[in-house]
């Protein structure tokens, strides 16, 4: 038999199975990455399609659980797909085990990052320390600075997060050494106003009181609250000024959308009563519930 019929044969039958392989694998990969996406979809349409103000923390766990799994899959799919078409290449399967064997061990001692990342990607994800549309701040290792954003995507490897600057953030999950979730649960907006010394502290009270009260009675502002805001009190006192604490408890994630409302409103209402505000010394904290109690990973 020549070799161009042996090669005729050979592609009609091992051949074509091959590519029937390559083809199936391929289209059973897409398949999955689309109901992937329709399910990841349908959590995202549920949440913002609702009454709910803030994605809770089921749907932002399933969300980030079902990317994992669909990365799982398809990497699977295309794994066993490589084994059908070296057993259909005449390749024996059963001797590769040894050398896969070596290499496998000689990639676990070259890419123990790559490992711990997985790791640390895994225990993310079951501990549910954040997920897809949290707001967090996270401190790399040997970075000076924290990574603050809102979180896009979460794998098994990497985190991936956009900054209030636009910029896409990228953390390998064994980096990460600290997690402050700003989105857990509920959330603090507290304001420190600025007065000077010359201003009766009592009087500022009862007009953050008033402020607190008529921010809670506003139907555009009250769904974001949890309960009337408070005022704490003098916070610190410098030669000139001294600092009056106001905190609101708020929905995840909106405790800065308060806080710039509260903000302007004691503006407006220091002006009514005449009362001058120097420029502020602090930007406005926030805290967590999950922070509050130990959500720092």
């Amino acid at each position: 038999m020549s070799p161009m019929r042996e090669l005729v044969d050979w592609l009609s039958s091992r051949g074509l199975e091959v590519v029937l392989i390559v083809l199936g694998s391929i289209l059973l990969a897409r398949f999955v990455a689309w109901v992937g996406r329709r399910i990841t979809d349908r959590i995202d349409n549920r949440f913002t399609g609702g009454d709910v103000l803030v994605r809770s923390e089921a749907a932002k766990h399933r969300h980030s659980l079902t990317q994992v799994l669909t990365w799982a899959a398809i990497v699977l799919i295309y794994s066993i797909s490589v084994f059908f078409v070296l057993d259909r290449l005449g390749v024996p399967v059963t001797g590769l085990v040894a050398p896969a064997t070596v290499l496998g061990v000689g990639l676990g001692f070259g890419a123990q990052r790559i490992v711990g990342d997985v790791l640390a990607g895994f225990f993310i994800i079951t501990e549910r320390q954040y997920g897809f549309g949290d707001v967090v701040s996270i401190s790399v290792t040997g970075a000076p600075e924290p990574a603050s954003g809102t979180v896009e995507d979460v794998t098994l490897r990497v985190t991936r997060m956009r900054s209030s600057n636009g910029e896409v953030v990228t953390i390998p999950n064994g980096a990460i050494s600290k997690v402050v979730n700003l989105s857990r649960d509920w959330a603090r907006a507290v304001v420190d106003v600025p007065i000077p010394t010359s201003v009766d502290v009592n009087l500022v009270n009862d007009i953050l009181r008033d402020v607190g009260r008529d921010a809670f009675r506003d139907p555009d502002l009250r769904p974001l609250l949890l309960d009337p805001p408070s005022v704490m009190g003098v916070e610190s006192l410098d030669l000139e000024q001294v600092n009056v604490r106001m905190v609101a408890r708020t929905l995840p994630g909106k405790q800065f959308e308060v806080g710039r409302d509260l903000r302007a409103r004691v503006v407006l209402a220091f002006r009514s009563e005449g009362i001058n505000v120097p420029p502020p010394t602090a930007v406005d904290g926030v805290a967590s519930g999950e922070v509050a109690h130990g959500g720092n990973r």
